[in-house]
Parts: C-alpha cells; structure tokens; sequence
C-alpha cells in the first residue's frame, strides 16, 4: 500500500472541496460501466469500480477487486492521487483515469508523474528505474512516448530545481533540488555531516568524495546511479539500530512510553495517543493543531507539539528542514515532498499502512510496530531528527 498524503496547508482544502463538488457527473448506465464513463466515488459498485481496483493494483497499489467501492479502495486511489500529483480527493474522475492509463502504458508505478501546475493536470513523467534505463518522456493525453531513453550513469547532467528522486539524474556542484536534499540527508545519516539546504556546494561536494573514497568509488564528487545505491545501503544499516528502548502498542492502537524514556519522549507518545482514531483528512492540523482529522504531516506536527518541540504546524516539505540531520536517538522523522511519518521510541507513527496492524479501524494517524515499514513505499525520505533527542 503507498503513502497517503501531500501535506497542504487547510486553507486550500476548501478550494479543493468546492472544484469536487462542481466535477461534472456522467450518468451511471445501467448495464455495463467502462472505467472512465462516469466519475466514481466511495460507496459505488460495478464493473468500472472493478476495473479501476484491477487497475490500481497494477500500477502498484494493492487494492481487491471486489466491484465495489469501499475504504480500501478510496486508500488506493488517495495514494495514487498523491503519489503522481493530482489532486487528491478520492474521486475517479477522466484526469485521473487518464494519469492512471499513462502510467500502466509506460510501466511507471514507481516514478513521479509531476503536475506542471501543482494541480489535475500530467506533466512530465521521470522514471525510477535501475541503472540501465532512467526515460524522461513527455506523455500526451493518451499514452507515453517510450523512447528516448538515457543512461543515469553517463547522462548528461540537467541543471534544474526539480523534484527528481535520488538517482534518476547525475548530481554535481552547482545544482540544486529535492534530490540533493535527500543526499544531503543520506550523506549525513551515512557517516558524512552535511548542511541540508538543497544546494549542492563544496561542503556537499567534500562529503561525497570522503563517502566515495571510502566505499571505493570514483572520487570525483559526482553522484551517479550506482552510488546512490550504495549510499542507499548504508543509509539502511544505520536505520537498522533503532531507539534506546522500545515503546508498546497497546490494545486499543495507543502506545505506552518504555520506561526510562525522556519526559519530552513520553509527551510526544501521549499526545499522538490524544489522535489515534482521528479520520485521515487531507490538509487537516494545518489550520490549527487542533482539528476533526489529520494529514501525514498535521499528525505529526500534532505529536511534536505535545512535546513542545513545534511550535506551530509544518507541511512534509517544511519537516525536511526540520531539526538536525539523521535519526535520533528517541525520535527520527521522515519526510519527503509527498508524505511524512515519524519514528518514536522504535514503533512508526504514521497515516499510510505499513508495518503492523491497522488498530483501531480508520484511514487517520496509527502507531505500527515496524518503524521503517513505510520505505517500501518508495519515498526518497529526509532523515532528520529534534535536536537533543
């Protein structure tokens, strides 16, 4: 199951509220629905809801193709929604058929298709893929030209500030972007301190060489495919040691502090308990900490406020500056442009289904017992962590 959220601020949700509500409707037809005939919606049944779910699970999100449109369902097509930058508001529209064909044409369920306008509309689509094949087609409104296909490893180097995931370009000084933040991130996590600002300078530049100098790579400061795999291993074992002592989920889906855990560690966990149970709302706790349901990163800053350590809410985009760099030792937050999680004392607090039961039922904030289940999601993931802690 993917991630869930784009972190907005709540004052856009009323936008977003107002264009689904004036989406035009087709007629349901009473035979046989073909998938992109009339818009669907949670509670609607048939053939076309059965096809959307086959269609989905294709394209990487798992969903059962049982006809009818239910929870599990609208989960897949939010985490669609936000995975390739489409408004996200469960409703299965022709927009989102269309970016749903697109990417079962051009196989790329694991890459970001960007909106040029932050909006419905399909840009650019950039492919995640292993070294030998990294496409940057442009797609029309039906289909995805295939060819024009590069090397990741010996491309020439694109001077952009975009969103790209760690790998699909060749980073060098003097460029800047998403993807340099996160080898910041990896880079420091790794062994290797470095600023997180998203420039690639000559300090990012020294950490590289030291990285690549010791994993016996080419020395020269520029970051290919085949080096952010390597960085991308290292950056797990470092994960893999986890807190100090680890906290309990109860029955109910709340989790108890172990004991020793700081005071702020201990505020932290009781005020994320405080949510459990919450809906999933997106661009909720933006507005206020206080609210009927949360977002990814709403949860998460709520949490972090229980424990006086935010001050007020920040978007997935503003935790990626959030603290100090790498994991904690109590709490690590991940934070990517599309979804954010955190890790307390061992266990995930989380919107997206990963790792561990789903107790209580619902879409909203849950603790999961696997802390690093959610980076299956495929996320390139700002590691940082409350200073301190």
């Amino acid at each position: 199951m993917s991630r869930v959220c784009i972190a907005v601020p709540r004052r856009l949700v009323g936008a977003l509220t107002l264009a689904a509500a004036f989406a035009p409707v087709a007629p349901a037809l009473a035979a046989s629905p073909q998938l992109g005939s009339r818009v669907l919606r949670e509670g609607m049944t048939g053939t076309d809801v059965r096809a959307l779910q086959r269609d989905l699970t294709q394209a990487g999100f798992s969903t059962p193709a049982a006809g009818m449109f239910g929870p599990v369902t609208a989960h897949s097509v939010k985490s669609f929604e936000s995975r390739y930058r489409l408004q996200v508001n469960g409703v299965v529209g022709r927009t989102f058929v269309r970016a749903l064909h697109i990417v079962l044409a051009a196989d790329l369920s694991q890459s970001d298709v960007v909106s040029g306008s932050g909006g419905t509309g399909l840009g650019a689509a950039q492919v995640s893929k292993p070294a030998t094949v990294a496409a940057t087609p442009t797609p029309t409104a039906s289909a995805v030209d295939p060819t024009s296909v590069t090397d990741p490893i010996t491309a020439p180097v694109v001077q952009d500030g975009g969103s790209q995931h760690l790998g699909e370009r060749v980073l060098q000084q003097g460029m800047q972007g998403h993807d340099v933040r996160v080898l910041q991130g990896f880079l420091t996590t790794a062994g290797y301190p470095t600023t997180v600002d998203g420039q690639f300078g000559a300090t990012t530049e020294t950490s590289v060489v030291a990285f690549q100098t010791a994993n016996a790579l080419v020395a020269n400061g520029i970051v290919t495919y085949a080096d952010s795999v390597i960085l991308r291993q290292l950056v797990a074992k470092a994960l893999a040691g986890g807190a100090v002592a680890k906290a309990t989920i109860n029955a109910d889906g709340t989790a108890t502090a172990p004991a020793g855990a700081p005071l702020i560690v201990q505020q932290v966990i009781a005020a994320a308990n405080q949510i459990i149970g919450k809906p999933y709302i997106y661009g909720g706790g933006h507005a206020s900490f206080t609210d009927v349901g949360y977002d990814c990163s709403g949860s998460v800053s709520y949490a972090l406020h229980g424990g006086n350590l935010l001050s007020a809410p920040l978007d997935s985009t503003g935790l990626e500056t959030y603290g100090s760099a790498g994991p904690g030792t109590w709490i690590t937050i991940y934070a990517d442009a599309s979804h954010t999680w955190m890790v307390v004392a061992g266990i995930a607090f989380d919107t997206a289904d990963y790792g561990g039961p789903n107790i209580p039922a619902g879409t909203g904030p849950r603790w999961r017992s696997d802390p690093t289940g959610n980076l299956a999601d495929g996320g390139d993931y700002v590691v940082r962590h409350p200073s301190g802690l």
